[in-house]
């Protein structure tokens, strides 16, 4: 009987010293758990005219400094676009400046690499306001047409986040060469908290 009391004892012992240490070591993680992302988009209209685009940014926090991608990958572009129209939406309250948008070949971050530009592409930027309706959107004119090939390109932004935070839905339109008006290529919703 007493035999069994110390084995007790001792499996007792050994248990707290591991178990204790686990708890606490684990304790500061179990505070981030709000924080977690997750990876899925949300759209109140499930319209099959809707093409979700890939964008990516670096900052989702309301009045801090973001540079934001919007991405225009091979499978998004059918031939050479001459003009890019990029609309901003109205809730998103930023300022913008032409010098702080650019167009660029880009190397689409994951895992292993970040999101880089490789090389700016020249082009001619304008602001657009219409102020009726108070609408926004960014014209970019290549000096030579976006190829249709297997590199990716993006719109770079480089703004403060708005004040109010929400959902920001930014659509693209590109005119194709040829043509001599404009089609959707695709939206992109930004997120920021």
């Amino acid at each position: 009987m007493f035999k069994k009391t110390n084995n007790l004892d001792l499996n007792f012992k050994i248990l707290r010293f591991l178990l204790i240490p686990t708890i606490l070591v684990s304790t500061p993680f179990f505070n981030k758990i709000q924080e977690a992302k997750a990876g899925l988009e949300l759209q109140w209209d499930q319209d099959s005219s809707y093409r979700r685009l890939k964008w990516f940014q670096k900052e989702n926090r309301r009045r801090l400094k973001n540079t934001i991608y919007f991405f225009l990958r091979p499978s998004d572009r059918n031939s050479e676009l001459l003009k890019i129209n990029l609309a901003i939406p109205k809730p998103f309250k930023s300022t913008l400046k032409e010098e702080k948008i650019s167009l660029c070949k880009v190397r689409i971050g994951g895992f292993e690499n970040r999101t880089k530009c490789l090389e700016n592409i020249p082009a001619d930027i304008e602001i657009k306001t219409d102020e009726s309706s108070s609408l926004r959107s960014i014209n970019i004119y290549p000096y030579s047409p976006i190829p249709n090939n297997k590199n990716s390109y993006a719109i770079v932004l480089k703004v403060f986040n708005p004040k109010k935070s929400g959902l920001f839905q930014f659509h693209s339109y590109g005119q194709s060469k040829g043509t001599s008006f404009s089609r959707y290529l695709g939206s992109s919703t930004i997120v920021i908290d």
